[in-house]
C-alpha cells in the first residue's frame, strides 16, 4: 500500500502537521505559565505570589518542551526554511532565550533567596517573561510580512509582540482562576475581567493589520466566495470572547458564595479562541513556510531522509504527550502550597 502513496508530497504535510501541533501545544501551555508570569508584578503580597508560582511550578519547564519540539521539527525536516527563518529573526529568538532563561534563573533562586532579595528575583521572572512574550509576539509579526523592510512591517511585529502579552495574561488568569482558591482567585477573575477586553482589542486591531500588510492574507480572506465560508471564524471568536466576558462576573458571585463551578470556562474560552487563530494562520500560510519565498515541499529534506525521521517523530512524539498527560494528572486540582523542601 506504502508504494501507492506519494510520499514526496505526504511526508512534507505530515512534518509540517506535526510542528503546527507542536506550537500550538506550545502557545496554550507556555502561554499560560508566561501570563502568570507577567501578572506576577501585579501581586503585591509575597505569599500570594508564591501561590501564583505554584500553580505553575509543576508544569512551566515540561511546557518548554514543545517549543523544542517544534524548532527541531523546522531544524531537521525544513532546513532550507530554518536558515532563513531563524536568520531573520536572529535578534527576537536571542531576546527570547535570554527572557526565558531570566524565568528559569528567577524561578528557582527568588524560594531560596533572603527575603530583602525576594522582591528582585520576583522582579526578574516577571521581566523574563515579558521579554519573551513580547519577542514571541515579534517573531509572528515577522513571518507574517515575510520580513518585510520598513517601518510599518516592524511596527505591525511591535503590534502582534503587544497583543500576544494581552493574550497570555488573559489565559494566564484563566488558568489562575481554575488552580487557585480564595482571594487569588478573586484578584484572577479581577485581572481576567481587564485583560479580555485588551485581548479582544489587539484580536480586532491585528485582524485588520494582517490583510494590510500582506497582500496575499487579503487575497485569500476577502475573495469570494471565501470570504463568506471563513466568516464563522472572526463571529466564533467574537462570541467566545463575549462567553468569557459574561461568565467572569457570574464566577466572582458564585466564588464569593463558596460555590466553585464552571471555574474552568475562561480558560476553555481562551484556548478555544487561540485554536481558531492558529487556524486563521495556518489557512494564511499554507502551503508555504517562508511566505511568497519557500513551500513546505521546496524547503523540506530529501524523501529518504524524512522517512528515516518520521519513525523518530513517531517515537518522541507520543512519549512527550504521554508524560504531559501524566503530569497534569499527577498534579490535578487546586495547586497547594509552594515548598521546596
Amino acid at each position: 500500500m506504502l508504494t501507492t502513496i506519494d510520499l514526496a508530497y505526504w511526508l512534507p504535510v505530515i512534518f509540517a502537521a506535526l510542528m503546527v501541533i507542536s506550537m500550538f501545544a506550545y502557545v496554550i501551555l507556555d502561554g499560560y505559565d508566561l501570563g502568570v508570569g507577567i501578572l506576577l508584578e501585579l501581586e503585591s503580597n509575597t505569599h500570594e505570589k508564591d501561590k501564583m508560582i505554584a500553580a505553575i511550578g509543576p508544569f512551566w519547564d515540561a511546557n518548554e518542551t514543545w517549543l523544542v519540539l517544534g524548532v527541531g521539527l523546522l531544524l531537521v525536516a525544513f532546513p532550507m526554511a530554518h536558515g532563513v527563518i531563524l536568520t531573520a529573526l536572529y535578534l527576537p529568538v536571542a531576546l527570547m532565550l535570554l527572557g526565558l532563561i531570566l524565568r528559569g534563573v528567577a524561578f528557582d533562586f527568588r524560594v531560596k533567596a533572603q527575603a530583602h532579595h525576594q522582591p528582585l528575583w520576583n522582579r526578574l521572572f516577571f521581566v523574563g517573561s515579558l521579554l519573551a512574550t513580547v519577542s514571541q509576539g515579534v517573531m509572528l509579526g515577522r513571518y507574517l510580512t515575510g520580513f518585510a523592510p520598513g517601518w510599518g512591517a516592524w511596527g505591525f511585529a511591535l503590534l502582534v509582540g503587544a497583543s500576544l502579552v494581552a493574550a497570555y495574561a488573559l489565559i494566564g488568569a484563566s488558568w489562575l482562576i481554575m488552580k487557585s482558591t480564595g482571594a487569588l482567585q478573586q484578584r484572577a477573575v479581577v485581572w481576567a475581567q481587564r485583560s479580555v477586553w485588551f485581548a479582544a482589542l489587539a484580536a480586532v486591531l491585528v485582524s485588520i493589520a494582517t490583510p494590510w500588510v500582506s497582500p496575499r492574507v487579503f487575497d485569500l480572506w476577502f475573495s469570494l466566495p471565501n470570504v463568506f465560508l471563513l466568516a464563522p471564524v472572526p463571529i466564533m471568536s467574537a462570541a467566545l470572547f463575549g462567553v468569557i466576558a459574561y461568565s467572569l462576573p457570574k464566577l466572582a458571585q458564585r466564588q464569593r458564595n463558596g460555590n466553585d463551578n464552571f471555574c474552568w470556562i475562561p480558560f476553555a474560552a481562551t484556548v478555544s479562541i487561540v485554536l481558531l487563530s492558529f487556524f486563521g494562520l495556518v489557512y494564511s500560510i499554507f502551503p508555504h513556510l517562508v511566505i511568497d519565498q519557500l513551500t513546505i515541499w521546496q524547503a523540506a529534506s530529501s524523501t529518504e531522509a524524512l522517512q528515516i525521521m518520521f519513525f523518530g517523530a513517531a517515537l518522541v512524539l507520543p512519549t512527550i504527550i504521554g508524560y504531559t498527560i501524566y503530569s497534569y494528572r499527577v498534579f490535578w486540582g487546586k495547586a497547594g502550597e509552594l515548598s521546596y523542601q
